[in-house]
C-alpha cells in the first residue's frame, strides 16, 4: 500500500488468459479520485480497453471484478464486489454486484481489483492466495454446478473455510445468454449474462483465499461508531427486511399491484400470504448465512418442512426468486419455490430471466403457439413445477428446446414469430425487468428501459428524495413528470454505493453512509460529491453503450411489458400513454439530448469527463 492511501491496497491484478500470465499493476490515483472503486473502476477500465467492434464473446472483452474503499472493513456487507463487462443480453455494458466474502478476501490479498482478458486454450480457474496467483486446470470440474464447483476447488486446494469462490455452472459453460457468476453458496452477479462472458473465456471460477493484509482505515474509532449507527438505521428503516428478509415485501407488492402474475396476464394472486417472507420464516427451518461482517442477517439457509418438497434445502429464496418461481409461472407451492430457486442458482442462471422465459413458454403452450412436440414432450401448463425443473436443466445445457430458450425471451420469441414476440416481457434492446410488475411501479419501468448499468441506478423508488437531497417530494407513483424527473435527479446514488462496494440494504441513510466512507478514507466527501461520482459512471457507461450500438429506439418495452393491467390495483392505468414523453423528459433532466439520449457536452464537462468529448462525435 502507498503511504496515506486509506481504504485501498494500491494494486490491480491483470490476468491474460490467452497467454496464461498474471501480473500486478499500481492502482492509479486518478481512478481513486474520479471513480472511487467497484463499479467505477469497472466502468473506466471497460471504456478504456473495450473499443467499439469488440463483441461480448471476443477475447478482447474484459471482465473487471473490483472491491471498493470500504471493502474488508468492519462495515456490514463490505465483502461485496462489482463485476463489469460487456454482456450478451444487450451486447452492451453491464454492472452487477454480489455480496458474500469475495471482495473482502481480495483486499486482504493486497488487490483492489482483477482485470481478466483473453481466452484460455483450455478450461482453467484462477487461484489468488496473498502473493501467489496461479491459473489452474479446471477440466476435472467441468459440468459441475456452482455449489459442486466450490466444493471441488476447496478440496483441491485443501481449504474448507477461509476461501471465497465465484464462478459458473453448466449454463455459463454452455454460454446461456443469461448465465450468472455465482459463489459463496447462493450469491450471484446476475445481469446481462456475465456468466456467459466467463464461459466464453473458458474461465470456470476465481477462488480467493483470505489473505493476511489489513485494510488501512483513517479513523477506526469513528468508523466503529458510524458503522453501528448505519446498521441500527437500516433495522428501523426496513424492519421487514431485518425480520422477514426480502420476501417480507411480497404481499405488499401484491397489494400495490406490482407483484408479477402469470406473465402479466393478471394481477390476481390470492395465495400471496402463503408465499411471502413471514410464511417462509414461520413454517420452514432456517439457519443464519451472514455475509462479511453483516448484522442484518437477511440471508438464510432454509429447509422445507411440509408439502411435496419437504426436505429440500438451499439458500432462502430472495423476493425476486419467490416472484419468478411463484406467481410469474402460476405456482402456489412454496416448497417448489425453494427447489426451483436452488436449482437455478446451482445451474448458474438468472432467476428473473429464467422466470420470464418459462412464463412466456407457458402462455405460448396455453395458446397453442408451442406444443408438447415443440417442447420435447414437456407439459408446460401453468404451475407445472416438475416440467419447469426439467426445462431449466435443458436450458442450462442447451439441449433440445433448451438451445432456443437459452437465448432469452426476446430472441426466442422472435425466432418463434407470429404472436409470440407480443407475449414476452422484455425491453427491445434485450434486457428484462427485475421481479416486479413495473406497470404499477413506473419508476423502475422507466429505469429498466433506459438504465446504463442494466440494473437499478436511481434512489427514487427506495427513500424520500427530499429527505437528504432537497428535491421535491415524490407522492404520485403514476405521475409522468414526477417519475421522470425524480429518476433523473436521483440517478447516481446506487451507482455510487456499488462503487464503495457494500450491501445496498445497509446504505439506507446517505449521510451515515458518507460518514462511514470518510472515516475509512479521510477524504471528506459530501453527498454532492457522491452524486457526481455516481453520475460520472452513468454518463460514461451511457456513452460506452452508444458507441457500441445502442439505439434509443430500442429503449422501449415489448407489447406485453407495456400493456395495461386488466385487473388488480393498477387496473386500467397505462404508462404507454406517457412513455415517449417521459423518456424524452428524463433525457432532458439528465443532461442528455431529449431526442437521442446522448450526453450533452456541458454535462460531460460538469462531471469531469472532458476527455470523452471527442467520442460524442464518433
Amino acid at each position: 500500500m502507498r503511504d496515506g492511501l486509506y481504504g485501498y491496497m494500491g494494486k490491480v491484478l491483470r490476468v491474460d488468459l490467452t497467454g496464461g500470465t498474471v501480473h500486478a499493476e499500481s492502482l492509479e490515483q486518478e481512478l481513486i479520485d474520479q471513480y472511487l472503486g467497484g463499479t467505477g473502476f469497472g466502468a473506466e477500465y471497460l471504456y478504456r480497453e473495450v473499443p467499439p467492434g469488440v463483441a461480448w464473446d471476443d477475447p478482447e472483452n474484459r471482465i473487471i471484478m473490483a472491491s471498493g474503499p470500504v471493502g474488508g472493513t468492519q462495515l456490514s456487507g463490505a465483502g461485496a464486489f462489482a463485476l463489469v463487462t460487456k454482456g450478451p443480453m444487450t451486447n452492451l455494458a453491464i454492472t452487477s454486484q454480489a455480496i458474500g466474502f469475495w471482495g473482502a478476501f481480495l483486499k486482504f490479498c493486497g488487490y483492489d481489483a482483477v482485470i481478466i482478458q483473453g481466452r484460455s486454450p483450455g478450461w482453467v480457474y484462477l487461484h489468488i492466495d496473498d502473493d501467489t496467483v496461479a491459473l489452474r486446470d479446471a477440466s476435472a470440474i467441468l459440468g459441475t454446478d456452482t455449489w459442486e464447483m466450490e466444493e471441488a476447488i476447496r478440496r483441491e486446494l485443501g481449504e474448507t473455510r477461509q476461501m471465497s469462490v465465484f464462478g459458473i455452472g453448466p449454463a455459463g459453460e454452455a454460454k446461456v445468454r443469461y448465465a450468472v457468476v455465482a459463489g459463496d453458496r447462493g450469491h450471484v452477479c446476475s445481469k446481462n449474462g456475465c456468466g456467459a462472458v466467463m464461459g466464453a473465456k473458458r474461465l470456470k471460477a476465481v477462488a480467493v483465499l483470505r489473505g493476511k493484509r489489513a485494510v488501512p482505515v483513517y479513523d477506526k474509532a469513528l468508523l466503529s461508531e458510524k458503522a453501528g449507527a448505519l446498521v441500527e438505521h437500516a433495522k428501523v428503516y426496513r424492519p421487514n427486511l431485518y425480520k422477514w428478509g426480502t420476501g417480507g415485501g411480497f404481499s405488499g407488492h401484491y397489494k400495490a399491484g406490482s407483484l408479477p402474475v402469470r406473465n402479466f396476464t393478471t394481477n390476481i394472486y390470492p395465495e400471496h400470504e402463503g408465499m411471502n417472507g413471514p410464511y417462509f420464516r414461520t413454517h420452514f427451518v432456517h439457519k443464519n448465512k451472514p455475509c462479511w461482517g453483516c448484522k442484518i442477517l437477511h440471508t438464510k439457509y432454509i429447509k422445507v418442512t411440509e408439502g411435496p418438497y419437504a426436505g429440500q434445502e438451499g439458500e432462502e429464496p430472495e423476493y425476486e426468486q419467490m416472484a419468478a418461481w411463484g406467481p410469474v409461472i402460476g405456482n402456489t407451492e412454496p416448497g417448489a419455490v425453494v427447489m426451483l430457486a436452488d436449482l437455478t442458482d446451482r445451474l448458474g442462471m438468472d432467476a428473473n430471466e429464467s422466470g420470464w422465459v418459462v412464463a412466456w413458454v407457458m402462455e405460448c403452450f396455453e395458446k397453442g403457439i408451442l406444443t408438447k412436440s415443440d417442447l420435447d414432450g414437456l407439459d408446460m401448463g401453468w404451475g407445472n413445477v416438475e416440467a419447469v425443473r426439467e426445462l431449466l436443466r435443458k436450458i442450462s445445457r442447451r439441449e433440445g428446446i433448451g438451445d432456443l430458450l437459452a437465448e432469452g425471451v426476446m430472441r426466442a420469441s422472435h425466432q418463434v414469430g407470429g404472436e409470440a414476440p407480443n407475449l414476452g416481457v422484455y425491453v427491445l434492446k434485450g434486457s428484462t425487468p427485475r421481479g416486479h410488475d413495473h406497470r404499477a411501479r413506473w419508476s423502475e419501468f422507466l429505469e429498466t428501459c433506459v438504465s446504463a448499468t442494466g440494473s437499478t441506478q436511481s434512489l427514487a423508488p427506495v427513500c424520500s428524495a427530499d429527505e437528504f437531497f432537497g428535491l421535491p417530494p415524490f407522492p404520485n407513483i403514476f405521475s409522468p413528470w414526477e417519475v421522470a424527473a425524480s429518476n433523473a435527479k436521483m440517478d447516481g446514488w446506487y451507482t455510487f454505493v456499488d462503487s464503495l462496494v457494500m450491501c445496498r440494504f445497509i446504505t439506507m441513510s446517505p449521510p451515515l453512509t458518507m460518514d462511514c466512507l470518510n472515516a475509512v478514507t479521510g477524504r471528506g466527501l459530501t453527498l454532492t460529491d457522491a452524486m457526481t461520482i455516481g453520475r460520472r459512471m452513468i454518463n460514461q457507461l451511457r456513452l460506452f453503450n452508444l458507441r457500441h450500438g445502442l439505439d434509443t429506439a430500442l429503449e422501449v418495452p415489448s407489447p406485453r411489458y407495456g400493456s395495461t393491467p386488466v385487473d388488480g390495483p393498477a387496473k386500467g392505468i397505462s404508462i404507454m400513454t406517457h412513455f415517449a414523453w417521459m423518456k424524452s423528459f428524463y433525457f432532458q433532466v439528465a443532461g442528455w439530448d431529449p431526442a437521442t439520449g446522448r450526453p450533452l457536452p456541458h454535462t460531460l464537462k460538469e462531471l469531469g469527463l472532458e476527455r470523452l468529448l471527442p467520442d460524442l462525435e464518433r
